[in-house]
């Protein structure tokens, strides 16, 4: 499998990006295309080990940055490193793209300049990967659109199904809508008309969810539209970062709580690894016509290296396939106006 990977995405890029690409072409013994400046990515691939590792240097001019507009980075920067990353998917020449980059411009140019849409699909929706319990929650759409229509958050449903059966494995995933209570009727005019539309067709959909069942595992897939989720899920990671701060804080506070730190130390690290974002790595745009991965801007290496993972999943799930079938099959959802 050959998978590129943006080399300028990260916010310490090329460090994490490269240090990633190594430790996937080590671990997952793929093909790694490091898009981006071609003497910056040399010069970090020199501090490695790269002996017998299928690594590429796939050169791009230009770096989108995290402060470049999306509604203009697509024209004016037509040869950086996402442009040419996800061409080398629309050519065939790669079978994912990995970034770290401006999600709001990874969004735009593979919508449209690159990739563009999988027929039928009305929006693209951004996902991300969360570990809950044992297992994982998928939640979509997380901001690509602020403003959404009932048949859209059909359609995240859809797509929101097939990845969690064909990447994660979930046989047969609870979808639920996102909403401020769980009994039917709840909710704005727009999750109630949603409702309506995802209870028609073929899913195993569940009705409401409200944010504290949401982290109880009670759902595998959770829809909203992308202002809702977005406030949601930084509200989540806010409130996560805050949690491990403060304890940390308390654990300092005298000689005892110290000494019960130190003891309790290997039950900190795995419940860190239990919830920790970068052991998923990144989640993908779906709807759009390639396997894009997206992943967050302060990732370090083993997040990279596990966003590459999630891309492998998605390519060898034939997520792509999947959604276009499972939208045709759907035509009351396929032939609307937009």
């Amino acid at each position: 499998m050959r998978i590129a990977i943006d080399a300028m995405g990260s916010d310490s890029y090329p460090v994490p990006d490269v240090g990633g690409g190594v430790l996937a072409a080590k671990e997952l013994n793929h093909t790694i295309l490091l898009v981006g400046d071609n003497d910056i990515i040399k010069n970090e691939l020199s501090k490695h080990d790269t002996n017998g590792l299928k690594l590429e240097i796939v050169p791009a001019a230009q770096v989108v940055t995290m402060t470049d507009k999306p509604s203009t980075v697509g024209k004016s920067k037509p040869q950086s490193s996402m442009h040419v990353g996800m061409n080398l998917v629309k050519d065939g020449q790669a079978d994912a793209f990995v970034t770290m980059g401006n999600t709001g411009a990874a969004h735009a140019i593979a919508t449209l300049y690159t990739l563009r849409r999988i027929p039928g699909v009305k929006r693209p929706a951004l996902s991300g990967i969360y570990p809950v319990n044992d297992g994982y929650i998928i939640l979509l759409d997380l901001g690509a659109n602020a403003d959404s229509k009932p048949e859209w958050l059909a359609q995240f449903a859809i797509m929101g199904k097939i990845y969690a059966q064909n990447a994660l494995g979930l046989a047969e995933p609870r979808i639920a809508l996102l909403s401020n209570g769980e009994e039917e009727g709840k909710g704005n005019q727009l999750i109630k008309d949603a409702s309506e539309l995802i209870q028609r067709l073929p899913l195993n959909f569940v009705g409401n969810v409200e944010p504290k069942e949401i982290m109880q595992g009670k759902v595998d897939v959770i829809v909203s539209d992308g202002f809702v989720g977005n406030i949601f899920v930084k509200t989540f990671e806010a409130s996560s970062s805050y949690i491990s701060h403060l304890i940390r804080d308390e654990l300092k506070k005298n000689v005892f709580s110290t000494l019960g730190a130190l003891l309790a130390r290997p039950a900190f690290q795995r419940v860190r690894k239990r919830t920790d974002t970068f052991e998923v790595g990144g989640a993908p745009l779906l709807g759009v016509n390639g396997v894009v991965i997206i992943g967050h801007g302060r990732s370090n290496a083993v997040a990279v290296k596990n966003a590459v993972r999630q891309a492998s999943l998605a390519v060898k799930g034939r997520i792509i396939d999947s959604i276009r079938d499972g939208i045709q099959q759907i035509p009351d959802l396929s032939t609307q106006d937009e």
